[in-house]
């Protein structure tokens, strides 16, 4: 069985190098998981960008990560989910805090939406996860919201076997048919 990827954004990264942050618990659980588990995590350009004006790309766990390049295609997408939410901002439907950043916000997400090898999306980030509902109210989203707030037993990244709760209730993740605790 292939298991599809999650493209992980800027809050993720912070909140993973971040011993001392109320989400590294989850964020380097949800860590473990994907490694242990073999599901791909891709960083996108965007975020090493984003990641990049406050920390250093060099303290990463990159080699964890495939890199994913912000594309055409992409591109594309992107301006369709940014006119939705511009649109309702304008028209005053939505109420979002004033930021700059929601224009990356829709660039990662028409880069998990775009790609076939992208199913999660996992963020801390509440005002990304309010954009993300309007877009899948509005049109067609490829990928599922994962917030870092939800703790890996709670997550639909987890497989639906009920052994692989029951291990990850334990702290413990099947690797290679083998337990194994992280």
């Amino acid at each position: 069985m292939h298991k599809k990827g999650v493209l992980i954004d800027t809050s993720f990264l912070i909140r993973l190098l971040a011993t001392d942050d109320a989400l590294y618990k989850n964020a380097n659980e949800y860590f473990k998981y994907c490694l242990n588990q073999k599901i791909t995590m891709w960083i996108s350009t965007i975020a090493i960008a984003e990641f990049t004006v406050k920390g250093n790309v060099d303290d990463l766990p990159i080699i964890n990560f495939k890199v994913l390049p912000f594309n055409y295609q992409e591109a594309k997408r992107a301006g369709e989910l940014a006119r939705i939410i511009f649109d309702k901002r304008k028209n005053n439907e939505i109420k979002l805090k004033d930021r700059a950043i929601i224009p990356n916000d829709v660039k990662l997400f028409a880069q998990a939406d775009v790609s076939k090898n992208i199913e999660y999306y996992l963020s801390s980030d509440e005002e990304s996860f309010k954009i993300y509902n309007i877009l899948k109210d509005e049109t067609d989203i490829n990928f599922h919201f994962i917030s870092l707030k939800t703790p890996i037993i709670e997550s639909i990244l987890l497989e639906e076997s009920t052994e692989n709760h029951t291990l990850a209730s334990k702290g413990i993740f099947k690797l290679n048919n083998k337990n194994r605790y992280c």
